[in-house]
């Protein structure tokens, strides 16, 4: 998706996203990840200029741990509905209630792959493991290596090619969701 537009709310932000889901299927009221951001659709259309599109709001606490304060006109962004029972699930849990946020610190090319070494504040560290699982900006990702807050991830090819990986650089910030597990099993 894209941004097409934002407003600004009296604590929060409007969003309007161009699409190509068929928006006539997108109920009011349902949740859709945007980079990897749980937001709920308030409005939908379609017009000549855009012909899908959907808008959400987001408020506080998203603005500050997530990298929506940073959106701007023309922002891609990866768009995920819901799964529903019965869906394949061909990554891990993701819920879309991102943590906070990681560093893309350096990337190197891999013939047609990409490493990318990521930086999270401390306190997410122990929640990241080798061959363990992580969601970037909403992409389900295995962890290849850590080292104290300092990881790896490899995206291919096709990921690069359907998501916005393909236009990430280093300094970005990228949403970051831990493993449900892992925080899970912090809490035991």
């Amino acid at each position: 998706g894209c941004v097409e537009d934002i407003q600004f709310l009296k604590q929060g932000r409007r969003f309007n996203i161009s699409t190509r889901y068929d928006v006539e299927n997108l109920k009011i009221g349902a949740s859709i990840a945007c980079s990897g951001i749980c937001l709920t659709v308030v409005e939908h259309g379609q017009t000549q200029v855009c012909a899908n599109w959907f808008a959400v709001e987001a408020w506080e606490e998203a603005l500050r741990l997530t990298n929506l304060a940073q959106w701007t006109k023309g922002t891609y962004v990866n768009l995920e509905r819901s799964l529903r029972l019965g869906d394949e699930m061909g990554g891990h849990l993701v819920s879309g209630h991102v943590d906070g946020l990681a560093e893309i610190i350096d990337q190197k090319s891999e013939g047609d792959a990409v490493r990318f070494i990521l930086q999270v504040p401390i306190r997410w560290a122990p929640f990241l493991a080798e061959k363990g699982s992580v969601a970037l900006n909403g992409t389900s990702l295995t962890v290849n290596s850590v080292k104290d807050n300092i990881f790896d991830v490899l995206i291919i090819r096709h990921t690069l090619e359907v998501t916005t990986w393909g236009q990430a650089k280093v300094g970005d910030q990228i949403n970051l969701e831990v493993d449900q597990i892992a925080r899970y099993v912090a809490r035991l």
